[in-house]
């Protein structure tokens, strides 16, 4: 999907409400209240209605578009923007690109980034890479040692499968470990770790024993041995730097999981051609998001 794609076939509101409907109930309108089939009201084409529990609504109502007066094609523009743009972009940029105030644009990328977040993933198996790294702040002293007003996010990537980043309190064992159990499945073939004091522990803890775990000394300028290296998972850090530095600029602590989910939706759907109509179904599937609860 291209932009000029999205403005040929979404040139008006009604078929982007058309589009929404087929993403969000593809067998027929379902009423958001009771679940009983919905019918269209006479002379509103916006509206359904239920007649078993008497209620009015819209394809939007209850989603992430709710209470939005923003044009669904501003919606669909900026959500291709998103999709597309390997390292992100700004709410800055949105605004200028798709037309809009600052606060609008900041508002509406952050709910876009709300449906992205995904639940009940599966583990990950066969080769996987665990390593953790700091953003923002300013680092003080050398080494895995003092690294004061940073913040530490654990990256898990499986070779040949999905990307998880989390925004963690730390990357002591315990932390390391919660981590690898609710993600990574005890079976796995290997687990492969640079050599951070914390992860033998870690890996007692999680359960993850003996020849399962492999250490790469990064200390010692090895870098690769064989298949043991944690290369993989350290091109999704280098990727998401470059989009807190040469995009984002900055991001303040209590949003940054917002944009590791953001950058790992993407990242994990990078070759789908779907991947701005999977987006979209996430959005009509998500709860709504209010300017409050994300500025409380």
């Amino acid at each position: 999907m291209t932009l000029i794609d999205l403005t040929v076939q979404f040139s008006s509101e009604e078929r982007c409400r058309e589009l929404l409907e087929r993403l969000r109930w593809p067998n027929g309108p379902i009423c958001s209240r009771c679940g009983d089939s919905a019918v269209r009201l006479e002379g509103r084409t916006k509206l359904l209605y239920c007649k078993k529990c008497d209620y009015q609504f819209s394809v939007t109502t209850g989603t992430i578009f709710h209470d939005s007066h923003l044009p669904l094609i501003k919606w669909f523009t900026t959500t291709l923007l998103m999709c597309e743009a390997k390292k992100g972009i700004s709410a800055l940029q949105v605004k200028r690109t798709v037309g809009m105030a600052y606060k609008t644009a900041w508002y509406l990328c952050h709910r876009i980034r709300k449906a992205m977040n995904e639940a009940n993933r599966e583990l990950l198996n066969g080769t996987v890479e665990v390593d953790e790294t700091f953003v923002g702040g300013k680092q003080r002293g050398q080494g895995q040692g003092i690294r004061d007003n940073k913040e530490v996010v654990i990256g898990i990537r499986q070779r040949g499968g999905e990307l998880r980043f989390f925004h963690a309190a730390d990357a002591t064992s315990g932390t390391l470990a919660r981590y690898i159990k609710e993600n990574i499945d005890k079976d796995l073939d290997v687990i492969i770790t640079d050599e951070w004091s914390a992860y033998p522990k870690a890996m007692m803890e999680a359960g993850v024993h003996g020849s399962r775990h492999k250490t790469i000394r990064h200390k010692d300028k090895i870098y690769v041995q064989g298949e043991i290296h944690t290369n993989t998972v350290e091109s999704a850090f280098s990727l998401l730097k470059r989009g807190i530095i040469g995009t984002w600029h900055q991001m303040s602590a209590k949003h940054l999981a917002a944009y590791l989910e953001e950058m790992t939706f993407r990242f994990n759907r990078r070759n789908r051609s779907d991947l701005f109509l999977d987006t979209l179904r996430h959005m009509v599937t998500a709860d709504p998001l209010t300017f409050e609860d994300l500025t409380a």
